[in-house]
């Protein structure tokens, strides 16, 4: 009983250790890009790209304006780009495509860098997930049948803008409210990660999602890394992802596959329920997401095996 309790102190502490390094580091990226996130879409220069958005909204089967909910959604996250969308009269076919779109591609600046610090560069998994977007989105709307673009906005976002002291109050507020949450689960996520380390007891959680894992083309080491990301989200999964990847024991060809997965489809749970407020059908939230995720890895291994063959090739030519 000594030995269990001294193994569950030595966690513990290691646990605490590592979630104030990670929350600290999430942090440096998390403050300054969310404020120059804030501080963009409060300027209004959005509404000056009508010229651009235009004909990229039609080729997705949607009016122009649906570019407003989808640019805050992008450069920040659900919860704004849903605050967004009560400023349209949107159909619900039309609501459902910008959910997909930003369920895979949101907060990209912040979940972008902090990807780039776990396996895959923030201009690979910027890219791959607003092209998952938009083939995604492109699919659902052959489904859909979404009809013509019939949204029209409000104008009261521009006439009742507030001052730019509320908006930094808002951002402050909302900041500190999402920093609570994320060390709220960092600190217990890592402690438990530890003792579960320290017990030998990974192995046999990530053994029943083996056959999951298959699906999705991931190895059955990136489980629990995978799982923690689909729970909790990039934003906490990346901590416990980079601490693991420090250890060294993951290819890079494995931390690519985990990134390319887990940027299309992470924080299954929380994030897609949030649309459910707006009647939309759970299908479109979370299946596509799934299926996109399994194609884009599919994808990524058949083009490392070209890349090695033709190396192999390339070698082969050189020797004769």
């Amino acid at each position: 009983m000594d030995a269990v309790g001294h193994h569950l102190k030595i966690s513990f502490f290691s646990g605490i250790k590592k979630g104030i390094r990670s929350f600290i580091w999430i942090l440096k990226i998390l403050i300054p890009i969310s404020f120059l996130t804030a501080a963009f879409v409060y300027s209004g220069w959005m509404n000056h790209l009508d010229f651009l958005l235009e004909p990229a909204m039609a080729t997705l089967s949607l009016p122009s304006e649906a570019a407003l909910p989808l640019l805050v959604g992008v450069l920040t996250g659900p919860s704004a780009g849903i605050a967004s969308m009560a400023a349209l009269s949107l159909t619900t076919e039309q609501m459902t495509l910008i959910a997909i779109f930003i369920l895979i591609s949101h907060a990209l600046i912040q979940e972008g860098i902090i990807q780039s610090k776990s396996g895959l560069s923030i201009f690979h998994a910027t890219f791959i997930r607003l092209a998952a977007s938009v083939l995604t989105v492109l699919v659902a709307a052959w489904f859909m049948h979404p009809g013509q673009p019939v949204a029209e906005v409000t104008n009261r976002l521009m006439i009742n803008r507030e001052p730019f002291t509320s908006m930094v109050g808002n951002w402050f507020d909302n900041t500190l409210f999402l920093c609570t949450k994320i060390l709220a689960i960092i600190m217990p996520l890592m402690c438990l990660l530890e003792i579960m380390r320290q017990f030998n007891l990974i192995d046999h959680i990530v053994k029943p999602l083996t056959p999951l894992l298959k699906i999705l083309g991931l190895e059955k080491k990136v489980g629990i890394l995978w799982l923690t990301a689909v729970i909790f989200g990039l934003l906490y999964g990346a901590a416990v992802i980079v601490e693991a990847t420090k250890k060294g024991n993951f290819t890079r060809e494995e931390l690519h596959q985990l990134q390319v997965s887990i940027g299309i489809n992470h924080s299954m749970l929380e994030d897609p329920a949030l649309f459910l407020s707006l009647g939309l059908s759970p299908f479109w939230l979370w299946v596509p997401r799934i299926f996109a995720a399994i194609i884009a890895v599919q994808f990524l291994k058949l083009f490392y095996r070209i890349k090695s063959s033709t190396g192999a090739s390339a070698i082969s030519i050189k020797h004769k």
